[in-house]
């Protein structure tokens, strides 16, 4: 066994001896190579990956799941700031469900989850009051946790107690609720709405202005609907009234220009500068109204009608009596005393009828417009001359824009008269860039740097392909050097070399020196010739 692992020794020698030197480089570059390859390839099947499980914990949480973790032998990975807990990929799902179950991802917020595994027995007053306060504000922590942007939360409610006296003012609940926000989050107004709304349903004898909810920095969030002394969050306010005016008036900007640029010859040639005041007063109105049933004859429909009717016929009395009333007579009724016939009807009629009673709540839009001024540039047809701008287009144009004006202050409570509608449209004829022509103007710097980065690529390119050129020059000067050196018995001419008539050694080392740069063969062969004489 030895004499056959010598002689495959002796073998790999002869067979290392007769490569170059460029040959023995290349089997010790492919075989580190190859160690390297087969080292990161063990290293990277035999490593454990491992996926986030939970994120965005807080200390108490992470403390929890990590006792649990190493409690069942699980291995984990947790993030520098302790926010993050990684698991196995493998093995995430698992783990997620277990912590789950384990309540332990609650963070001591469980709400009513906490009654479900323990028993009422043996536990006062004052303590299932204390676990049921805790439980209440762990629901209230779980729903707002739910908003978009809330990273986590904390309720502090104070109930109210009940005292045996009646001479006591009777106490109020009060809710403190502290949200942290996810990095870069901001809530919206709706967002704080909905935390106000969800506090004040879910605890019995709270008012609006009893709550008060903040972030991590302090900042107090102002419920829009306002509270009992009438505050309310000015500032979402006037952003909402800001974009709404914003967008009215883009809005009439890209109706004058989808309308005028096609007539003018593009939409380019239009610039419109739109200015819009705008009244946001909430205004409710409740009509009462009563209409007839029956619209032809305005009259309503019978419900009840009532009719009496009397009559009275009498032939006459004895002659001699006295016409008229005397003093033992009625009054009302006909003397007895006159001669012929008497007739008497009475007709009494009562009708009851119903109409329409209408009873109309009205709010109006969220906004109405109350002034409203347009100014246009246009472009005449010649650009330099703005006279060439006909009277008839340009009147055209003032008419259809103060119908725009028009229409928009139909309700805004005030009667304008056409001349005052005129006066809030101005038509500037005036030479105007298109961007086209803007840009075209102007160098293009991205093609500049593009035009640069290409060059410099090429120059790169040109560089490393010369000194790759320059290597192998060199290599092969090596080899044509090395296989003379291997060859003595071979008979080499010298080559002249006018040495005699150089008088100095700086004269002789600098012919040496430019045949050696210009000719590095034949500079090899004259250094060997010189060696086989001496």
């Amino acid at each position: 066994m030895k004499e056959q692992w010598n002689r495959y020794r002796e073998l790999a020698l002869q067979y290392w001896r007769r490569l170059t030197k460029m040959q023995r480089y290349a089997v010790v570059g492919s075989a580190i190579f190859l160690a390297a390859t087969v080292v990161l390839v063990a290293v990277t099947f035999s490593r454990t990956e491992y996926a986030v499980a939970f994120q965005n914990l807080r200390p108490e949480t992470a403390a929890s799941i990590k006792e649990y973790l190493e409690k069942n032998g699980i291995p984990y990975k947790m993030s520098a700031d302790g926010t993050s807990i990684g698991v196995p990929a493998d093995r995430v799902a698992e783990v997620r469900v277990d912590v789950a179950a384990q309540g332990l991802l609650k963070s001591g917020s469980l709400g009513y989850g906490m009654f479900r595994n323990t028993g009422s027995f043996g536990m006062t007053d004052k303590e299932f009051n204390v676990q049921f306060l805790a439980a209440v504000q762990g629901e209230l922590e779980q729903m707002i946790n739910s908003i978009e942007g809330v990273a986590s939360s904390k309720v502090m409610v104070t109930l109210p107690k009940d005292s045996p006296f009646l001479s006591v003012e009777p106490q109020e609940t009060q809710a403190a609720v502290v949200v942290t926000l996810k990095p870069g989050v901001t809530l919206s107004q709706q967002q704080i709405d909905t935390m106000y709304l969800l506090v004040e349903k879910s605890l019995p004898k709270l008012k609006r202005e009893n709550i008060t909810i903040s972030n991590q920095y302090g900042e107090l969030y102002t419920p829009s609907q306002g509270s009992s002394d009438g505050s309310t969050n000015v500032v979402g306010k006037a952003n909402e009234q800001l974009q709404i005016k914003k967008n009215f008036e883009a809005d009439i900007q890209r109706k004058i220009i989808s309308f005028l640029g096609p007539l003018l010859g593009g939409t380019h040639k239009v610039v419109p500068l739109v200015y819009a005041t705008l009244n946001f007063d909430a205004v409710k109105e409740i009509r009462n109204m009563v209409t007839p049933v029956n619209t032809a004859d305005q009259t309503g429909i019978d419900i009840s009608i009532q009719e009496i009717q009397k009559s009275y016929s009498s032939e006459g009395g004895a002659e001699g009596g006295v016409a008229g009333t005397g003093e033992t007579d009625v009054p009302g009724y006909p003397a007895t005393g006159g001669a012929g016939r008497v007739n008497s009807e009475e007709l009494n009629r009562i009708v009851n009828r119903e109409v329409n009673r209408i009873q109309q709540e009205v709010m109006r839009q969220p906004y109405v417009v109350k002034d409203l001024t347009i100014s246009v540039g246009i472009e005449p047809p010649d650009p330099n001359n703005p006279d060439s701008l006909t009277p008839e287009l340009r009147d055209a144009i003032q008419r259809l824009l103060v119908s725009f004006v028009s229409a928009a202050l139909v309700d805004s409570g005030q009667t304008f008269t056409p001349e005052q509608l005129a006066e809030k449209v101005t038509v500037i004829p005036h030479a105007i860039t298109p961007p086209a022509a803007a840009a075209a103007s102007r160098p293009n710097w991205l093609y500049v740097l593009y035009g640069v980065g290409a060059l410099a690529l090429l120059l790169g390119a040109g560089g490393a392909l010369w000194a790759v050129r320059r290597r192998k020059s060199a290599a092969e000067a090596e080899e044509q050097a090395a296989a003379v050196v291997e060859e003595p018995a071979k008979k080499i001419e010298p080559l002249p070399l006018d040495l005699e008539s150089a008088t100095t050694e700086a004269q002789i080392r600098r012919q040496l020196e430019q045949l050696a740069r210009r000719k590095p063969t034949e500079f090899v062969n004259l250094l060997r010739t010189w060696l086989v004489e001496e």
